[in-house]
């Protein structure tokens, strides 16, 4: 479609919603945030087919006013909860996913550099993890069961401990890209040393499988969500650093909006993680393998899939929904 034909078909649509702005307050909530979601696939659409061009800023201008308008002095209300989960975030997702890719392989290249300097160097985790954690493993090792770590406590204080860690260390990872994007990118890269290096010292151990089994129980989602933190973080010190065609703090405060819906998204996720470390990892070792394989492959796919796949599908959907309109 060209430019000017884009144009055409909406500039009616954008004028009369931009004079509707200047009086939001007769406008219900729902109906806000129903010509935003028209207005951002809008934007997506030019971002794609017409980049630097006047009619871009444009839309960057009117969707920037339209997302501090909904968000002032706004209650989030109960039934707005399904829409959030179907549709407002995984739009959000999509257009997140080249962080989170940017996050997972940053936080990959970490976990290998951690496993091969714990591999070749047997200090390397004692620097990074403290004496007490490592010989408290070896005893545990002694012992014949080398992840009691996971069952030391009770089930319901172990959940909601581990619970509140998680979210504190992936809210941690996310609020350091308040210094840029470094911030939160020197956070993944330290986590994912850390995690090389536990399961190198695993391996040397000859238990890397006994251990993968059982830290990928609840691992599976955790890590996963703390990359999705990472990507988050980047989000948000990217739109602090970059700020494009807006004023810098106006950059800003989209990206902390936009970016803090992702990690109230994953909270959820950090809760389950924690249910399962807290009342399913301590039967690792009882647990049949294709039980503990099925629990795996199935917190994989819900990540696969609602945040990445799903969000694709619900992008699509909405800019045929507006080819179709037009």
């Amino acid at each position: 479609m060209k430019e000017i034909t884009f144009i055409n078909r909406n500039k009616k649509r954008w004028e009369r919603f931009e004079s509707q702005l200047q009086n939001a307050s007769v406008m219900t909530p729902d109906e806000l945030a129903d010509q935003f979601i028209q207005l951002t696939d809008d934007l997506a659409f030019a971002r794609t087919y017409y980049p630097k061009t006047r009619t871009l800023s444009y839309l960057n201008s009117l969707s920037q006013k339209t997302h501090q308008e909904i968000y002032r002095n706004k209650r989030e209300k109960g039934s707005r909860i399904p829409k959030f989960i179907a549709v407002e975030l995984p739009l959000i997702l999509n257009s997140a996913r080249p962080y989170f890719l940017l996050s997972l392989l940053i936080f990959m290249a970490a976990w290998a550099l951690g496993a091969v300097s714990a591999y070749v160097d047997d200090d390397f985790l004692r620097v990074i993890a403290g004496d007490q954690y490592v010989n408290m493993t070896l005893d545990n090792i002694e012992k014949g069961d080398p992840m009691a770590v996971y069952s030391t406590m009770e089930e319901m204080p172990m959940f909601l401990g581990i619970t509140f860690n998680n979210v504190f260390v992936s809210f941690y990872v996310y609020i350091m890209g308040l210094l840029t994007p470094l911030g939160t990118i020197f956070q993944i890269f330290r986590n994912g040393i850390m995690v090389g290096a536990f399961q190198a010292f695993f391996y040397h151990k000859n238990l890397l499988g006994v251990s993968t089994f059982a830290i990928m129980i609840h691992g599976t989602l955790e890590l996963s969500a703390i990359v999705l933190a990472g990507g988050a973080g980047i989000i948000m010190g990217k739109y602090l650093l970059f700020p494009g065609t807006y004023p810098r703090k106006d950059s800003f405060v989209y990206g902390v909006k936009k970016s803090i819906k992702i990690m109230i998204g994953l909270v959820p996720v950090f809760i389950i993680a924690g249910f399962l470390e807290g009342f399913v990892t301590r039967f690792y070792n009882s647990m049949e393998t294709w039980v503990n394989i099925s629990i795996i492959a199935l917190s994989l796919t819900f990540i696969v899939w609602y945040f990445f796949l799903y969000p694709v599908t619900v992008y699509k959907r909405y800019i045929q929904q507006i080819a179709k309109n037009d």
